[in-house]
Order: C-alpha cells, then structure tokens, then sequence
C-alpha cells in the first residue's frame, strides 16, 4: 500500500488560520478518499507560515469493484420505460433479470462498477478541497478562479512505496501537481524534489524550515528560557503568544534585547500588553523585583552579526510604542493626582449602558447602593464597599485602556495605589470583574466580593427587568457568566446570602423567582462538573431557602454521599413505596393523610417497630435540621431504613379494616415527612 503526502505551498498563511486550515485539509481529503472508497492507515497534518502539508499512511491501490441493484419497470410496461431504465442503467435487455413481484413481474438490473485507481480518486478529492476549501478570508489572483488565502504557488503531491514515488496527475488552476517544493525564502529558496513525508520532513529542515509546530514552539520556548536564565531573568509564560509566534516563522532564531531605563518604571503589565499586542515579543522579568527588563523576540533567519541589526530595528520601533503607553500613564495619574479616581469616572456619564438600563455612571450608583447594602453580609465596610464601588470603573475613561481594553480594571488598581486610597479598595478595582470564568481566580477579600457580588448583580437583575435573557446559545450580555460569578463568589467564601432580597434590591422590576431559577440551572451545571447528579440538586432545589446557595449546596452534598450508600438507596426506594400508596389513596379517597397515626393500633411486631423507629429518628432529624447538619439528618434518617423495609414486607396499609386502613396510610404520612424535612426524594430519579 503506497503512502500519500500532499504540499500547497503558497505565500504567508496568517498565524491564526494555520492549525484550522491543516485540520480542514486532513478532514477534506480523508473523507473524500474513504467515500470514493479507499482506505488508510493513519493521516497527519502539518503547518508552517508557507505551506500545508498531509502525510496518509496506508493508502489502498485502488477503490474495490462494487455491485448495485436497480429495480426497473414491469414486464408489462410500455416499450419506451424499458428504453429509458436500460440507457440509464447501459445495459441490454439481455442482461435484465425477470422477478416476481406482488403485482407481476418485474426487471431488474445488477449494475458492476469497476474499482477506480487511487490517483484518479486523489486527483477528484485533492482538487476539490483545493477549490472548497473553507478559508475564513481568501482572495482571488490574476487571471484564474481560483480563491486561496494568498497566491498558491505550488501543489506537491506524490504517492510512494517500494517501487519508488511518483507524481499524482491533476491540475487545479494551472498548478500541475509536482514532486517539488522549496525551503526557507532567503535560506533554502532552491526547488527540491523529496520522495516520501521522512524525505520531505527532512530535506525541509537541511533547508531551513522546521515543519511541525510543536517543535517550532519548542525550540522558541526552550531557547528563550535558556537565555534569561543565562542572566538571572525568567521569562514571562504566555501559551496564546508562543503558539502564534510559531506561527510566524519556519526557523525560529531566539533574540533578546533590552527594553530603555526610561521605560522600566511602567507597570509590568503594561509593558507586557505593549510589547505582545504590537510586536509580539515575549517579556523577560527580574525575579527579585518583578519588573519587566528585557523583551525576546523571534526572528525567521540567521544573520551574520547574530542578529545584532534585527534587535537595534525591533528596539527602535519597542521604544516608540513604549514611549506612547508612557504617555498614557503620565497623563492618567495627572488626571487622578488633580481629580481622583471618582473625577476621571464622571465622564461615565455620557457612555451608555445599554440605552434601556442608562449610562455607565447611572449603573456605577446603583452598584455603590448594592454593594453598600452587601457589605455587612460580607464581612465587609459599608463604606469601603461603596467607595470601592464608585471608583472601580473609573479606569475605563483612563488613555491607557483606551489603547489597552484587556487592562481595565489592574490599571483602577494602580491609580486607586497612585491616590492612595486604601488597599482594599484598591484591591476591588480590579478584583470585581473576577471570576472571568470558570478557571478564573475568585476574590476573597470582603470589599472586592462585596462589590463584585454587586456589579454581577446589578448586570443580572437589570437584564431580567427589560426582559433581555439568554436565548439557546445567544448570549450577548455575558449573563450566564455573570451567574456562575455569582455562584462561585457565594460558594468559595461560603456566604449566607438570600438571594431573592438582594435580587430584589438590585433592580424591583426584576422576576426574583424567575432569576432564581436561571441561577438554579447555572448551579446545575456548575455541580454537575463535581458529580452531583441533576435529580439530586432538584430534590434540594424544592426545599425551603433555596435562594441560599451555600445551604443548598450543603444539602445536595450531604444527600448525594447519602444516596451513594445502600441505606440510602434503598430507603428512597421505601420512602417512594410509601410516598405512591399515600397518593393513590389520597386521590381515591379525596382526603389527606396527614395526622392521627396512633401506636395503639398497631398489629404486628414490625408496624409497632416502625412506630418507635419514628419516634426516635424525629427529633434527631430535627435537631440536625436545625444545626445544618444535612450529614447528622441523613444518619439519623438511614435508621428507617431497616423498619420501613420490614413494615412492607409484613404489613398490608389497605387492610379491609378501615381504622387499621387509615391509621396505616396516616403512618405512611409520617415517613413522608419525616424524610420530606431533608430533601424532596420524590425528585429522585430511578
């Protein structure tokens, strides 16, 4: 079986298209093959800034011979049906076979195709994709057709084995397929012909240009690590720049150059932003200071002088954007040396919201008014809480997230540190966009929560109040983040929060009931990530001070590890047989079995034991129940088990005797309860 290696070869792909694109390829031609019906091995795909690369492994010689079957017209059909079945099938009437049928007789035709040489596949398949191929951008050149990315300038592709390799016959534009492809632009610009993917992967690399990005990104991340660390420096990790670095260059050549005196004083993430935004280098930090000293970047050749005249050019453009952020920075802490923070904010007033909700200054008052009111259940000063939540917007009127929009809220910090104001409010300028996301820090400082708990629900409640939810995936208010915000704010500090009040305090116009439940359902999701099955959180759900999140999740803990265990289980399997005779028999009876249940009655050894079994599991339960302690309640609830199990197994509820009867269904009606004051077990599925 030959193997297969295909090249389109063209100018710079961009860096953020490269992976996709590779992975289209591989999934456009391999399909293809395998619907032509051919089959393989293994596939791999390849990328560099200049070219696309598949390697299939395995590739059968040839599709297989395949039979169909055709149903024609009867045999008592007009001339003309015949004609037209045998033209499309290319047979002769000869060749027809004659089969009962239902109704008569019929025609049918069985139809051979001959298998199909992989090169005339590949050709069909390789120039399709060619011509389909799913660019997010792509632009038509010179005279031809043909859309690509940028100008294609060659098509390798070659089917190899022990014979030798050679070339697949196709064209796609004017662009014969060849065995040939280049190196490096200034390093390796010659043609050479490869013969299989180790002959290509290798030749590429003796003519400079390393084709797997992994190892591109490697060698980057490898040498730039060995440089700072060659001058007690450490360099800043940044995966997202790394992959698109790599995606930049076919031969990585690791500089790293010094960033002006005049310049060391900005923030480190200043400079970081600055240099990765602009010119995506990489930042190199003092580990004793923390301050950002020196940048790496990558260059795609080797120089004679070692790249001495690629960093001088890089520092000269580094400085002139280094010199605008310290612009930015000089001008914004004039701003708040003359007018404070709550000064810089007043030009909120005039940036919208959201045209229904008011302006960014309207919703930066209501936040201090919440976060005010939050506070004292937070642990937090009312005070700091509403003057952290006045001033932690205010950077978004500052030059520097002008130009930076990703600094909002680290720069509130550095200007609140420039004011001198307390370092907890300080703090909360920043943390109170926190948590971004599920993996995302989670404040714990009181005023940062207390504002940020504030912020995310004044966004939710005001959102509810004009009627703008998340619709199926849609969800341009980021609500649903907010929500799991919330969630993990409430959850990692373990706040006992009743959140339809504050619901209610955010915005009145706002459904609490209705919000509590998309909350519920974010909380579904946010336990379901921790094996906490859905119909567990349901059955805690439906008890009282749901709105407590910290106690919900408390209870569906407990009923969860409870549910795991064989009392548990089966004593919801009892609890459920008691539950349905109870309701069968309400219904039947059109009454309710609520009180009444008398010992006194009792016949057997096993109701008179399930009697005393109630009695001393209730106050049990109850005591639990009023400490919180959902794992004592479950204990002492697991007790039953065993009475309930037996009470079945011997006792008859729907005795003929009536007072027996009833006395039976109202102590069934005491389980109900006594296991309804832990969780709703009827929401338990199975």
């Amino acid at each position: 079986m030959p193997d297969l290696l295909i090249e389109l070869f063209s100018e710079e792909i961009p860096a953020r298209m490269q992976k996709r694109a590779a992975e289209d390829l591989k999934r456009m031609v391999t399909d293809g093959l395998v619907e032509a019906g051919l089959t393989y091995a293994s596939a791999g795909a390849f990328h560099t800034p200049r070219r696309l690369a598949l390697s299939v492994e395995g590739l059968s010689e040839a599709s297989r011979d395949t039979t169909e079957e055709r149903k024609g017209p009867r045999t008592d059909a007009p001339e003309k049906a015949l004609e037209g079945f045998l033209r499309s099938t290319g047979l002769t009437k000869e060749q027809l076979e004659i089969r009962d049928e239902k109704k008569g007789q019929a025609y049918f035709a069985r139809i051979t195709h001959k298998g199909r040489p992989a090169e005339a596949i590949l050709a069909e398949v390789l120039e399709a994709a060619i011509r389909n191929f799913p660019w997010p951008k792509s632009m038509r050149w010179g005279a031809g057709d043909l859309r690509w990315v940028r100008p294609l300038h060659s098509i390798l592709c070659i089917l190899s084995d022990e014979q030798g390799a050679r070339v697949v016959p196709m064209e796609v534009a004017g662009i014969a397929a060849g065995d040939t492809t280049r190196g490096h632009r200034f390093m390796g610009p010659d043609a050479f012909a490869v013969t299989s993917f180790e002959d290509y992967e290798a030749k590429l690399k003796r003519a400079h240009v390393m084709l797997r990005a992994d190892e591109r990104a490697e060698t980057i991340w490898s040498e730039a690590s060995s440089q700072a660390f060659a001058q007690g420096l450490e360099l800043v990790e940044d995966r997202g720049l790394l992959d698109e670095v790599a995606g930049l260059v076919e031969w990585p050549v690791v500089l790293m150059g010094e960033i002006g005196e005049e310049f060391l004083g900005l923030p480190p993430e200043v400079l970081q932003t600055s240099m990765k935004e602009h010119q995506k280098f990489f930042s190199v930090r003092d580990p004793k200071t923390g301050r950002i000293t020196r940048f790496v970047t990558v260059a795609n050749i080797e120089t004679r002088d070692h790249g001495a005249t690629i960093l001088a050019g890089n520092g000269k453009v580094l400085s002139a954007r280094l010199a605008d952020a310290k612009f930015f920075w000089e001008n914004d802490l004039r701003v708040v040396k003359d007018h404070g923070l709550e000064g810089m904010a007043e030009g909120l007033s005039n940036v919208t919201f959201h045209n229904r909700l008011g302006s960014q200054s309207d919703r930066i008052a209501r936040i201090a008014a919440l976060a005010r009111e939050i506070a004292p259940q937070v642990s937090a000063d009312a005070d700091d809480a509403e003057k952290a939540a006045r001033i932690a917007k205010a950077d978004l009127r500052s030059e520097m997230v002008g130009e930076f929009p990703e600094l909002q809220g680290l720069m509130g910090r550095y200007y609140a540190q420039a004011q001198e104001l307390k370092p907890e409010i300080a703090a909360a300028a920043q943390e109170h966009y926190q948590p971004l996301g599920p993996s995302d820090a989670v404040p714990s400082a009181p005023v940062s929560v207390a504002v940020a708990l504030a912020d995310k629900l004044d966004t939710l409640a005001g959102f509810w109040a004009i009627d703008e939810k998340p619709t199926g995936s849609k969800d341009p208010f980021a609500l649903r983040r907010a929500a799991l915000g919330v969630i993990r704010l409430v959850l990692s500090n373990g706040l006992r929060l009743r959140l339809r009040e504050l619901i209610g305090a955010a915005d009145e116009r706002a459904s609490a009931d209705d919000l509590l439940s998309f909350f519920h359902d974010r909380l579904k999701v946010h336990l379901r990530a921790e094996g906490i099955p859905h119909d567990v959180i349901d059955a805690c759900i439906a008890m009282p001070g749901n709105d407590d999140l910290t106690l919900l999740v408390a209870r569906a803990e407990a009923l969860a590890a409870f549910l795991k265990t064989e009392d548990g289980e089966n004593l919801t399997q009892g609890f459920k047989r008691a539950n349905n005779i109870l309701a069968q028999a309400e219904e039947r009876d059109g009454v309710e079995y609520s009180f009444g249940a008398d010992a006194k009655f009792a016949e057997s050894a096993e109701e008179k034991a399930l009697f005393l079994a109630l009695d001393g599991a209730q106050p049990k339960i109850d005591d639990a129940m009023a400490r919180e302690d959902f794992g004592a309640a479950m204990g002492a609830m697991a007790s039953l088990r065993a009475p309930i199990d037996a009470f079945f197994e011997a006792v008859q509820v729907n005795s003929d005797n009536q007072v027996l009867r009833r006395n039976r269904l109202n102590l069934l009606s005491r389980i109900r309860t006594t296991c309804g004051a832990v969780a709703d077990l009827t929401k338990i599925e199975g």
